[in-house]
């Protein structure tokens, strides 16, 4: 089933956003959870990642930055991103997968949410 991400929207330089990633049943389920973004002309990218053992990784461009968390009696995880960036600019997407597996593992991939960041 898919994963509904939802909190994005036009925040300016130096702004706070989070993001939500709603699961239909328990997210302990899934081996994991990760955040992905695409920017307007770029590759999709992984940005971070938290495992069902409350591992959690992080892209470089994002650490200090960006905290993944889990709320089990919600059935979401969160990208609570601060300090945000012009270069943050993206459609964020999460889907369900190893960690430390490649992208194209990943499934139930939600639709995205606009994240626009811009004075």
């Amino acid at each position: 089933a898919q994963l509904v991400e939802s909190g994005g929207g036009l925040v300016q330089p130096g702004a706070s956003l989070r993001l939500s990633c709603a699961a239909p049943g328990s997210i302990l389920a899934y081996r994991g959870i990760g955040w992905f973004r695409q920017a307007p002309g770029r590759e999709r990218e992984g940005v971070s990642c938290l495992s069902s053992d409350d591992q959690t990784y992080y892209t470089d461009s994002v650490k200090g930055r960006f905290t993944i968390s889990r709320d089990n009696a919600k059935n979401t995880v969160y990208l609570q991103m601060n300090s945000l960036k012009s270069e943050d600019t993206a459609v964020y997407y999460c889907a369900a997968g190893m960690c430390h597996g490649p992208e194209a593992d990943f499934g139930s991939w939600g639709q995205g949410t606009q994240v626009t960041v811009s004075s």
